[in-house]
């Protein structure tokens, strides 16, 4: 059996693909981070490593020990832990006090590299599961309105201006009025602090980064966030469809239903234009 290798943070998206990569016929060897990662990832894995964020040496050392060559980054690390929790290792630090700019795609391309020098390849996140990609179209029983389209293309416009910047990938609106805008905090606080200032009826867009490398940090929604949208009276989740992750679909569309929020998969055309459902 081939080896494959997984860099899991939080989530359910490791098990999932530990799951579909075993049914392919891979031995799954894991990487899992200390207070991130679900014991049952490590679990599932038929070799399993417990680091600390920042320990690269370490991994890179375990990888070769278990004749890793592919791997893949998936699930999530809570980013403001890179002021208090991280413990790197010597060649954490020399790639760190190689990167410029402290940014999500910089640092993740950095990573990558220096595995990919060590004869390990980072291969995309949706290897064995393009089903999970958020479909297009309008998923629930509610659709659109003539305002909440604007909102929509209003929203969509300012989410791709952050994401240039890399700053992050989602952005909270109201009558085309940006109120929150996605940064180390991530998609859930974001939606809170926005909807809190909306009082009802916010917009939550989130798209892909321009350039957007399908190796890491793909954009993510699931059941969690509809309860978030539920918190803050809010009425539309709209998602770039094909281009981000949608998890626990059938729980998260029946949430949206009895809470009456529109859930839809945007598309964007050549020229620019949305498909809005």
């Amino acid at each position: 059996m081939e080896n494959i290798g997984i860099i899991a943070g939080g989530g359910q998206f490791p098990e999932l693909f530990i799951k579909a990569a075993k049914k392919a016929g891979r031995r799954v060897v894991v990487i899992a981070h200390k207070g991130e990662t679900e014991e049952s990832v490590a679990e599932a894995a038929d070799a399993v490593c417990w680091i600390k964020l920042g320990q690269l040496g370490k991994l890179i050392s375990f990888f070769k020990a278990q004749a890793v060559k592919e791997t893949v980054f998936l699930g999530t690390i809570t980013k403001t832990k890179i002021f208090r929790d991280v413990l790197p290792d010597f060649k954490a630090l020399t790639l760190w006090n190689k990167i410029d700019r402290k940014q999500d795609d910089a640092i993740l391309r950095a990573i990558a590299g220096a595995m990919e020098a060590e004869g390990i390849e980072v291969l995309e996140s949706t290897l064995f599961l393009q089903d999970l990609l958020f479909p297009e179209g309008v998923l629930t029983r509610a659709k659109p309105t003539k305002q909440q389209r604007l909102d929509i293309e209003f929203g969509w416009q300012n989410a791709r201006a952050i994401g240039a910047l890399d700053i992050g990938q989602c952005v909270v609106v109201r009558n085309c009025t940006v109120l929150a805008v996605e940064a180390i905090e991530g998609t859930d606080a974001t939606i809170l602090r926005g909807g809190e200032l909306a009082k009802e009826k916010c917009v939550v867009v989130k798209v892909k980064k321009p350039g957007q490398d399908f190796r890491f940090d793909l954009p993510a929604t699931g059941l969690n966030t509809i309860k978030n949208l539920i918190k803050v009276k809010g009425e539309v989740l709209a998602v770039e469809a094909g281009q981000s992750l949608l998890f626990d679909r059938q729980s998260m569309v029946a949430e949206a239903d009895r809470a009456g929020i529109v859930v839809v998969g945007v598309k964007e055309n050549d020229d620019g234009t949305l498909t809005i459902g």
